[in-house]
């Protein structure tokens, strides 16, 4: 093609036709149709977060940059969150506390983020693993109901409530029990390792009652159930106790104990001379029932 020429009679790229707009529309539509493929100008980014093994290490160490836009995986306060350990806020103050460490390293700075399927993650020392596979269940128990999956005798069992995920495949069991005659907190999981740090005596894990007694109980009661209290299958204590409520030959107390003896609240409690009438668990270490047991309690004690 001749390029038109200047004054000068040097040849005027500037001027060059362009092909038309129309002609351009096969290639595309061919394209789109699986013909000419499309160019694209994108490019790599200069940083690549890939991963920094050491030599014979097979797990990653300090994977993941920080700030990066590119950067892959999961905020560290996130994977703390979602592991149940404490909400974002805390997890924060956790990390700048230097309660966290990755891949054997101490963190302090926020926005940390891992791959929460790689990287190891401890918090004071104790391994936080996030897995998606995990059920944790919090049950509020209805008084007369069996703390077990099934029932010979047809009675109405905690595996009842949760009947339809049992269906769809998930094997779930219980924590601990309760009697039946105690209603309130039970967690059901199928998480084999949760069970075992919260029913383990080693953890004392404590876990706070709500009883309604016979009697007004005097407020020094609460140092000789501290002191300690002689049973027949050895000495219990417990860990804090404190008087609601006393009137009428009737007192609501709360009650915190970290063993795990059968109906062990209610034969300490008949011990020092105040047989338990009702008996909710309203914790369990630092899981609550989600409603306000106190008030609902009370209510349903004042109707009888």
């Amino acid at each position: 093609m001749n390029r038109p020429a200047r004054r000068d009679g040097t040849p005027d790229r500037s001027r060059t036709s362009k092909p038309r707009k129309g002609a351009e529309q096969p290639r595309k539509q061919a394209g789109r149709q699986g013909g000419v493929p499309r160019l694209s100008n994108a490019k790599p980014a200069r940083t690549q977060n890939v991963p920094v093994r050491e030599p014979g290490d097979g797990a990653p160490s300090n994977p993941w940059t920080v700030g990066d836009a590119a950067a892959e995986g999961v905020r560290l306060q996130k994977v703390l969150a979602q592991a149940g350990v404490a909400s974002r806020r805390v997890a924060e103050e956790m990390i700048a506390d230097g309660r966290v460490e990755v891949d054997g390293e101490i963190v302090t700075e926020q926005g940390r983020r891992v791959d929460p399927n790689v990287a190891v993650v401890r918090v004071d020392g104790v391994r936080v693993v996030v897995n998606e596979n995990l059920v944790h269940l919090a049950l509020n128990k209805p008084r007369g109901w069996q703390s077990t999956m099934s029932d010979d005798m047809g009675r109405p069992c905690v595996g009842d409530i949760v009947a339809e995920r049992v269906a769809a495949g998930q094997r779930l069991f219980h924590v601990g029990r309760l009697d039946a005659d105690t209603e309130g907190l039970l967690l059901v999981t199928n998480d084999g390792e949760l069970a075992h740090r919260l029913m383990h005596p080693s953890y004392e894990v404590p876990k706070t009652y709500l009883a309604w007694v016979q009697g007004e109980v005097p407020r020094r009661l609460g140092n000789t159930l501290r002191n300690g209290v002689e049973l027949e299958d050895g000495p219990v204590k417990a860990d804090k106790f404190s008087v609601l409520e006393a009137s009428e030959g009737r007192s609501m107390v709360r009650i915190v104990l970290h063993e795990g003896r059968k109906h062990i609240v209610r034969r300490l409690l008949a011990e020092v001379g105040h047989p338990v009438e009702r008996l909710v668990r309203t914790h369990v270490g630092s899981v609550a029932l989600a409603i306000s047991v106190r008030a609902r309690c009370a209510c349903s004690a004042a109707t009888k």
